[in-house]
């Protein structure tokens, strides 16, 4: 078996996504996400220019050895930009290989560890009773665990907010790149903040008592003191975790982190490769892996990451936001299934035109996601629904403090 075609499709249902779509000789295809929220077509670009000419001919069963000589041949290695283009060929190839041999991929990787994955859903709230309206809906719903997310008195927009109006006209939970040719500003206090999320914890435990799982997303935006204040402040609520408390560039700030506050630490979500979880693993700094399989090189590092993650029983704790299409989804599924230190995983449903594009045999029932027994990944792209979404130029907002500094958005 060979690879006659390697085509990259871009398409915007309510968001844009990369996907790669990788062709052998005997017809059977693959499906993989690119997708690198805000930069979409530098991730196509690289695909089409650079390596699905590198792909033709090639045995697609080889997947280790192809994502090795991706990696390895470019000489520059790693960042989001060639790290979702390989991960792309490495979910179409696995998805190939699962379609030969009959099986979902979960069962290529060990087969089943559970009968289905615990989710977590996103509440958020301009204030105290449209955020509790917001996590009884998601209850309702059949979430089980749920990230907490709140505007803050002194801040006009902030992130993680559903409700907030968006220059796109889009749901800030579809997506929260605006449409245009410039990103949106948005203003920053971290002060404000500290002073706030505590309060939000206290009102939510009030209300709905200490059993659920709550999460919380502080997306880099502290300093190492003003985490470690956070997470110490948050222990008399009982988080499941608090994510991306710090920029994680700075992996000596974790270490600081650890010695103020128990609450657990999910990070990684922006993390390319191994070697960015290395130490934070070894040196236990970590309790979950946020890492994405869009962008972290697919399935192949993944597992493998996981595999040294549970040398110190850390879990995973997959990024899974509407930014990873449905093929990305249901590749990280797949691992989440098979692997024995899986803890949670991130789930927003996609829009009904995403949906669309995207026809998947993942279900979502009682919290549970299951990626489904179809052979493959079990997504199929359907392409005459995708080119109806043309690409949209979109950015991510970015932050301001006060004084007109750039911040961490």
């Amino acid at each position: 078996m060979k690879i006659t075609a390697a085509d990259v499709i871009v398409t915007s249902p309510s968001r844009n996504f990369v996907t790669l779509k990788i062709t052998t000789d005997e017809g059977i295809t693959g499906l993989g996400d690119a997708t690198l929220n805000g930069r979409e077509l530098a991730v196509a670009t690289y695909l089409k220019e650079h390596l699905a000419p590198l792909l033709l001919n090639r045995d697609p069963h080889n997947i280790e050895d192809t994502w090795q000589f991706l990696y390895r041949s470019s000489y520059w290695r790693r960042g989001p930009v060639t790290m979702a283009a390989i991960a792309a060929v490495d979910m179409a190839l696995w998805d190939i290989k699962g379609k030969v041999a009959g099986l979902p991929v979960y069962q290529l990787l060990g087969g089943a560890s559970r009968t289905g994955l615990r989710t977590y859903g996103h509440a958020s709230g301009r204030d105290l009773p449209e955020l509790f309206d917001s996590i009884r809906e998601h209850l309702e719903e059949g979430y089980k665990s749920i990230r907490i997310q709140t505007s803050v008195p002194g801040i006009k927009s902030l992130y993680g907010v559903a409700a907030q109006a968006q220059s796109s006209g889009e749901r800030y939970d579809y997506e929260p790149a605006g449409r245009g040719d410039l990103p949106t500003e948005e203003d920053w206090d971290t002060r404000a903040y500290l002073r706030h999320v505590p309060t939000v914890f206290e009102a939510v435990r009030n209300e709905f008592g200490p059993e659920i799982p709550l999460l919380h997303d502080g997306h880099h935006r502290m300093t190492p003191i003003q985490a470690a204040k956070l997470g110490k402040s948050l222990e008399p609520y009982d988080l499941y975790w608090l994510e991306d408390c710090t920029p994680a560039e700075n992996q000596d700030a974790l270490r600081l982190v650890r010695q103020h506050t128990t609450t657990p630490l999910a990070i990684g979500e922006v993390f390319n490769t191994v070697y960015d979880f290395q130490t934070l693993i070894r040196e236990q700094l970590i309790d979950y892996v946020r890492a994405a399989s869009t962008h972290f090189g697919g399935i192949s590092p993944l597992k493998k990451v996981m595999d040294y993650a549970a040398l110190y029983q850390i879990r995973s704790g997959f990024h899974g936001p509407t930014d990873v299409s449905p093929v990305g989804l249901a590749a990280q599924s797949h691992v989440g299934l098979a692997i024995h230190n899986f803890g949670i995983q991130e789930y927003m449903e996609h829009s009904e035109a995403t949906n669309s594009v995207f026809e998947q045999s993942l279900n979502f029932a009682d919290g549970y996601l299951h990626p489904g027994d179809k052979p493959g990944l079990g997504v199929e792209l359907n392409e005459e629904a995708a080119a109806r979404f043309e690409y949209q130029r979109a950015y991510l907002p970015y932050n301001r403090l006060a004084d007109g500094t750039v911040h961490d958005w």
